[in-house]
C-alpha cells in the first residue's frame, strides 16, 4: 500500500450486514447500481477525509509554530526566488 492509498484494494471482500433506507435501496437496485462498489468509494472518501482531519488536528501546533517562524524570519529559499 502506498502513502496515498487508503486501503489495500487486493484485500479479500468481507460480507457485511447493513441497514439501508428501503426506498433508496429499491431505487438503486432498479438502476442496477453496484452497492458494494458504491459503498467502497464512499467509505474511501470518508476515511481519506477523516485521516486528513486527524492529521491536521494532530499537527496543528507544529504547523502554527512553523508559520510563525516563517513570518518572523522568512523562508530559507526566499533569497533564491525569481518572482
Amino acid at each position: 500500500m502506498t502513502m496515498h492509498q487508503v486501503f489495500d484494494s487486493n484485500a479479500p471482500k468481507k460480507p457485511t450486514n447493513l441497514s439501508i433506507n428501503s426506498g433508496l435501496l429499491a431505487e438503486a437496485r432498479q438502476l442496477k447500481i453496484n452497492l458494494s462498489a458504491t459503498l467502497e468509494r464512499a467509505l474511501e472518501k470518508e476515511v481519506r477525509t477523516a485521516r486528513r482531519n486527524k492529521w491536521l488536528d494532530e499537527n496543528k501546533k507544529g504547523m502554527e509554530t512553523c508559520n510563525k517562524l516563517a513570518s518572523r524570519h522568512g523562508l530559507f529559499a526566499d533569497k533564491y526566488r525569481i518572482f
